[in-house]
């Protein structure tokens, strides 16, 4: 396997799937074939991972269906009851792209702790393999950001992976609580400065540089959260690259 050499992350801020035409199924949305490009190959390997989901049977099912028509080789990774595979590293490393899931991101991250995943996707994102994710998939490459992992209030969470070392603000448009608490806690210092992204945005970087936000809306945004170094914050919005349907 070729590969180009460069670490990609693509964090998706929500959209990654739309409602399918076929009742109760989804479909993979641009942001999904923009990650699969970064590849470089013809037909990827994409690998699912849905521990932020518990493992969700029926989510990695509609995952699965979700990229049905497209040119991929799908399969998955899972930890419950135990991994599905017999050796999740080699696993990890033999994908071109790997997805994550929303959901819990403080239980991703204490499950991938506890198995060694953490390790195994840093060396697969050194070794060139495309990481990306939405929501807990999308905040665990960071520093962290926000999250209700632990209920319906948001709370600051900052025990992510930091192969990227920001905070990352997702559902940014979405919902109320996001933005500010994103930027009280970047002002106060509990978290450091970062991007955050509207529903169907995806932030990419390459290694740990921001490249470019991308979108399948017109009129979703990406954001840069700073602070003023005098107890304030400044945002500056991101045109995105508008992704063709």
């Amino acid at each position: 396997m070729t590969r180009s050499g460069q670490s990609h992350i693509l964090a998706v801020g929500g959209g990654s799937f739309r409602p399918s035409r076929r009742h109760g199924q989804i479909e993979a949305s641009a942001l999904l074939r923009y990650g699969l490009d970064l590849t470089g190959q013809d037909r990827p390997k994409l690998g699912l991972v849905a521990t932020a989901m518990g493992d969700s049977a029926d989510w990695v099912l509609k995952m699965y269906g979700a990229f049905a028509s497209w040119d991929v080789e799908v399969s998955h990774l899972t930890v419950f009851p135990m991994p599905n595979v017999p050796d999740p590293r080699a696993w990890i490393l033999e994908q071109d792209m790997i997805y994550v899931s929303g959901g819990s991101v403080a239980n991703l991250m204490a499950l991938w702790r506890l198995h060694g995943l953490d390790e195994a996707f840093e060396e697969a994102w050194r070794a060139g393999v495309v990481l990306s994710g939405q929501s807990a998939g999308a905040l665990c490459w960071h520093v962290g950001g926000n999250t209700d992992s632990f209920g319906p209030d948001l709370r600051v969470w900052s025990e992510g992976m930091a192969l990227l070392p920001y905070s990352c603000g997702v559902h940014y448009n979405a919902e109320p609580q996001r933005r500010p608490l994103l930027q009280r806690s970047v002002a106060e210092g509990e978290l450091p400065a970062g991007y955050a992204a509207d529903e169907n945005v995806g932030l990419h970087y390459v290694g740990t540089e921001f490249i470019q936000a991308v979108s399948t809306e017109p009129g979703s945004y990406a954001y840069k959260v700073e602070t003023d170094g005098a107890g304030k914050v400044k945002e500056f919005r991101i045109e995105p690259r508008l992704l063709t349907p």
